[in-house]
């Protein structure tokens, strides 16, 4: 089927679930932040659980055609997988700058990082038995997790990166093995850092990717708008690199940035997750103007190349927009499907 539709990652959890105001009041946690739920820990899972089916409830009612989980046992995208790792000291934790210039408390690495158990293949299994759907499961990259993280254990950034990326390596194939149709690696910090990017994030992401024979996207972006308002319009700072990543498709924002789209055709050996809905815009889109970001992409992409998603962190909308803008999507994938069926 051309053009199906799909979300990033994450969907927006309940405000029963998770207090919604210190979420977005805050920069994404990359420690744990067990303060934000609603929930007693001992009830907390259970929750958790009837909150991923109302997730995935939403995305079939809106008629996406690749479900995820909506990250929604996670504090943010990256600190669950990240905290359940060996070698932290998460008791103790060290400092970062995030993305936007500020301190961030981030895990500390005090020793060889080791992936002992799994951490989201529980998660699969939940999604897998819940849909008949094809199904997408998101992990944070090795150069990220390295960015979010205070090294006091390697002797470089870039050590530190491959460790991570055995970590994802294991993760990866064990979820696979659950039942994932798609494996996603989120590395924004590829776009905030592309200096150090260049240096060793495709070595990093591409040992994390050794091996595997699954359908996998890199997600590269600009950040969560409800954090990063200004986006921009020059594009990407690190992207034709991603040609030389042995990943499948990469996932990138091209909505609220209004992105030059002839960048995509540097990337011709990849489909193309293509975010056509403005999360920084609280209004949803007509089917229309989802058709007309779709349509600015194909003079570079191949149509059969393109997966039809949002621009990053839907989390932070509120849920009725959210629907909203999903079943948008889906309206413009289909304006497309029957123009070119008709061209």
């Amino acid at each position: 089927m051309l053009f199906p539709v799909t979300l990033v990652g994450s969907f927006p959890q309940p405000e029963w679930l998770i207090d919604r105001a210190r979420l977005s009041a805050r920069l994404p946690p990359r420690v744990r932040a067990k303060e934000l739920w609603r929930i007693p820990e001992a009830l907390l899972e259970e929750a958790q659980r009837d909150a991923t089916l109302v997730a995935i409830r939403a995305q079939e009612e809106a008629g996406l055609d690749i479900i995820t989980d909506g990250e929604i046992r996670r504090e943010s995208y990256s600190n669950r997988f990240a905290t359940g790792l060996d070698g932290i000291d998460l008791d103790n934790p060290g400092t970062a700058m995030d993305r936007t210039g500020h301190p961030n408390p981030v895990p500390r690495i005090v020793g060889p990082i080791r992936r002992t158990r799994p951490v989201e293949v529980e998660d699969v299994r939940f999604l897998r038995a819940h849909t008949a759907k094809p199904i997408k499961i998101t992990v944070p990259g090795p150069f990220t997790m390295t960015q979010q993280a205070q090294n006091d254990f390697y002797p470089d950034d870039e050590s530190a990166a491959m460790a991570y990326a055995d970590a994802v390596n294991a993760e990866i194939r064990d979820l696979f093995a659950a039942g994932a149709d798609i494996v996603q690696i989120d590395e924004p910090y590829m776009q905030a850092r592309p200096e150090k990017a260049r240096q060793y994030a495709i070595k990093a992401i591409n040992r994390a990717l050794n091996g595997i024979t699954g359908t996998t996207i890199v997600h590269i972006c600009f950040g969560y708008a409800a954090v990063v308002h200004e986006k921009p319009a020059t594009g990407y700072s690190f992207l034709p690199e991603l040609r030389d990543c042995s990943c499948h498709q990469v996932s990138l924002e091209t909505a609220q940035p209004n992105l030059d789209c002839k960048v995509l055709s540097r990337l011709d050996n990849k489909k193309i997750l293509l975010g056509v809905i403005d999360l920084g815009d609280p209004d949803v889109e007509t089917a229309d103007k989802v058709a007309s970001r779709i349509r600015r992409a194909l003079p570079y992409v191949k149509a059969e190349n393109i997966i039809v998603a949002p621009d990053c962190g839907m989390k932070y909308l509120p849920r009725e927009t959210a629907i909203g803008k999903m079943r948008a999507m889906v309206a413009g994938a289909a304006i497309m499907r029957k123009e070119l069926a008709g061209a």
